[in-house]
């Protein structure tokens, strides 16, 4: 499809996964340990902030990849094939 995905790349007070700079789209890959009640809030606070700032942040299990490879690809697909959101929401607009 064209995109290009920059692996590790600091966004904020973060370093994502992989990124793609021309969809905004950001992809997490969770291990076992995202499954503890205080790393689920953390990530929820991580995406929210990403969200927030104007990406769309997709997360996956590991096990997902390494399970359905195909079925991770096709979500990764469409995103890439929605429009993004121009930039973070007015602060008086967030959710």
């Amino acid at each position: 499809m064209g995109a290009k995905f920059r692996r590790q790349q600091p966004i904020g007070p973060y370093v994502v996964d992989f990124f793609c700079p021309g969809s905004k789209l950001i992809v997490e890959l969770d291990g076992g340990h995202h499954g503890d009640e205080q790393r689920t809030r953390t990530d929820r606070e991580r995406t929210t902030y990403l969200m927030n700032a104007g990406y769309r942040v997709l997360r996956f299990w590991n096990r997902d990849v390494q399970k359905n490879l195909d079925g991770v690809l096709l979500e990764i697909r469409r995103a890439l094939n929605t429009t993004p959101h121009p930039g973070p929401l007015p602060q008086g607009e967030r959710g």
